[in-house]
C-alpha cells in the first residue's frame, strides 16, 4: 500500500512539474510576442515621426531626421535579408557576423544622430552634419554591399538549379517521346542528307549483296513448270518464288473433256 502511496505521489509530482514547465515556457512565449509586437510599433511610430521631421522641418533637423532613416531602413532590410538567406546557405554565416560588427557602428551613430536633434545650438549642428552624413553614407553603403551581395548569390544559385532542372525535364521528355525515333521512314534521311542505313539496305541488291533470283529449270523455259533451284551457297528462301499450280476439283456434276482428235 506505501509503495502505491509512493509511485501516485511521484506522478502527482511529475504532472505538477510537467505543468509548471508549460506555463513558464507559454508565458515566456507569450511575452517574446508582445515585446516583439510593442518593439515593432515603437519601431514604426518612430520611423513616422522621422519621415514627418524630415518633410516639415527644413536646415539642419531635417536633414537629421533623413540620415536616421536613410541609416535604419538600410541596416533593417540587410539584417532581415542576411537572417532570412542564412538557413538555406551557410556560408553567409561569415557575412552576418561581418554584418554585427558593422551594427555597433550603426547604433552608435543612430544614438549620436539622436542626440544631436536636440541641440540648440545650430552653429555646432550644421558643424557636425557633414561627418554625420559622411560616416552614414559608408555604414549604408557597406549594409547594401553585404545585401545586394547576398540577393546576387542567391539568385544565382536559383538560376544554376533551374538550368538544371530544364536540362532534366529535356531529357525525360525526349525518354517519353522514344517512339518518335523507331517510327522513323526507309526513305528517312540523316543530318547530313544521306540516306539512311535502312533505306540503303532496301534500295535493292549490289556487288556483294544477296544473290540474285535464279532462272526456272523447266525443259522449256515455262516459268512454274518445276521448282525453282538455288545456286550453291545461297539460301533458300522461306518460300518459293512462284506458287506451285494446284489441280482444279472436279465435281460430278461437270462433262467430262472430250478427247482430243488424233487425226
Amino acid at each position: 500500500m506505501e509503495a502505491v502511496i509512493a509511485v501516485v505521489a511521484l506522478l502527482f509530482v511529475l504532472l505538477v512539474a510537467l505543468g509548471v514547465y508549460a506555463t513558464v515556457k507559454v508565458v515566456g512565449a507569450a511575452k517574446r510576442g508582445v515585446d516583439r509586437t510593442i518593439h515593432q510599433a515603437r519601431r514604426t511610430v518612430e520611423d513616422t515621426t522621422l519621415k514627418a521631421k524630415s518633410y516639415t522641418q527644413p536646415g539642419a533637423v531635417g536633414e537629421l531626421a533623413q540620415l536616421r532613416l536613410k541609416l535604419r531602413t538600410s541596416m533593417r532590410a540587410t539584417q532581415d535579408a542576411l537572417q532570412a538567406a542564412v538557413g538555406e546557405d551557410e556560408s553567409l554565416r561569415e557575412s552576418l557576423s561581418l554584418f554585427d560588427r558593422l551594427s555597433t557602428h550603426g547604433h552608435e551613430l543612430d544614438r549620436e544622430l539622436k542626440r544631436l536633434e536636440t541641440e540648440p545650438d545650430r552653429s555646432r549642428l550644421s558643424a557636425a552634419l557633414p561627418e554625420m552624413r559622411e560616416r552614414t553614407d559608408q555604414i549604408t553603403k557597406s549594409a547594401d554591399s553585404l545585401r545586394w551581395a547576398a540577393r546576387d548569390r542567391a539568385h544565382r544559385f536559383a538560376n544554376d538549379d533551374l538550368d538544371s532542372l530544364s536540362l532534366q525535364i529535356d531529357m525525360e521528355a525526349g525518354a517519353l517521346r522514344h517512339w518518335t525515333t523507331t517510327e522513323a521512314g526507309p526513305g528517312a534521311r540523316d543530318s547530313a542528307g544521306a540516306p539512311s542505313s535502312a533505306s540503303t539496305a532496301s534500295a535493292g541488291p549490289t556487288q556483294d549483296g544477296p544473290a540474285p533470283w535464279p532462272a526456272p529449270a523447266g525443259p522449256e523455259g515455262r516459268a512454274g513448270a518445276q521448282e525453282q533451284t538455288w545456286p550453291a551457297g545461297g539460301a533458300e528462301p522461306a518460300a518459293p518464288a512462284i506458287a506451285p499450280p494446284v489441280a482444279r476439283p472436279t465435281y460430278s456434276w461437270e462433262k467430262k473433256p472430250r478427247p482430243e482428235s488424233t487425226t
